[in-house]
């Protein structure tokens, strides 16, 4: 499992608070569709929120001209921020997801968080492939960061998003004392293009670049291993074959 530095993450999430906060109205629609909320309250004033942003092509391309408008950028530093922004957080090999929790009242134990959510990609169930380890620590007031989840098959190196389906986010319950053990539900509609790997430009295909170049050394290893163990039982078969034919020519 690849890890992400405390570095990239602070950079994605000054990033989207940035581009978010100065976004051009015309961007808005965009990047509220892939933003959802759910909200708890007690009857002690105690009060939860869990706000979950996909990061879509839609949503980054949005992120992306509203940043490139507000800085007067040319079409090539467009493309390389993009570059930059995508290979920072991995999102060529992660369904990426930003979090925004408020836990007012109770405190809030979330550890260990890998195990207090999950998300179901059509009809399979995934655990976090890795997240900001802050959310391990006991919550009281806001806290905000990266979750990511495998967007490619392990074994097949195939893209989990490869036709329209639902991307559901389940949160447990006891997440927060506040919500009474009530399962958090986050659901988008997803069509294949909506991967940031669908994103059009020359940032999308260096990325693909990279990701091909990863899976090629994977497979080369694999291969070399195989091969190993593909002479280890030709050797065994050739002295099984030279034993019997000394035992038939005694």
């Amino acid at each position: 499992m690849w890890k992400i530095t405390k570095a990239l993450i602070c950079l994605a999430i000054m990033v989207f608070f940035c581009g978010t906060a100065g976004a051009a109205p015309k961007y808005d629609a965009m990047l509220a569709r892939w933003t959802k909320t759910e909200s708890g309250k007690d009857d002690f004033g105690g009060a939860f929120t869990f706000k979950a942003t996909l990061y879509t092509a839609e949503y980054i391309e949005a992120l992306m001209r509203s940043e490139a408008e507000k800085n007067m950028w040319t079409a090539s530093e467009l493309e390389d921020y993009k570059y930059n922004f995508l290979k920072g957080l991995n999102l060529d090999d992660n369904i990426a997801v930003h979090l925004e929790i408020e836990e007012l009242g109770p405190t809030a134990h979330m550890s260990p968080f890998n195990e207090m959510l999950a998300m179901w990609i059509g009809k399979t169930k995934y655990a976090p492939s890795d997240y900001d380890k802050r959310f391990n620590m006991p919550l009281q007031g806001k806290i905000d960061g990266m979750v990511f989840f495998p967007r490619y098959d392990e074994k097949t190196g195939k893209p989990l998003l490869n036709r329209k389906m639902s991307l559901r986010l389940v949160v447990n319950g006891a997440i927060s004392p506040v919500i009474n053990n009530r399962e958090l539900r986050f659901i988008w509609d997803v069509e294949a293009e909506d991967a940031p790997t669908a994103i059009s430009g020359t940032a999308a295909d260096r990325l693909e670049v990279d990701r091909l170049l990863r899976r090629m050394e994977k497979l080369t290893a694999e291969k070399a291993d195989l091969q190993s163990q593909l002479d280890a039982k030709n050797q065994e078969i050739k002295e099984i074959n030279a034993r019997i034919e000394e035992l038939q020519n005694k």
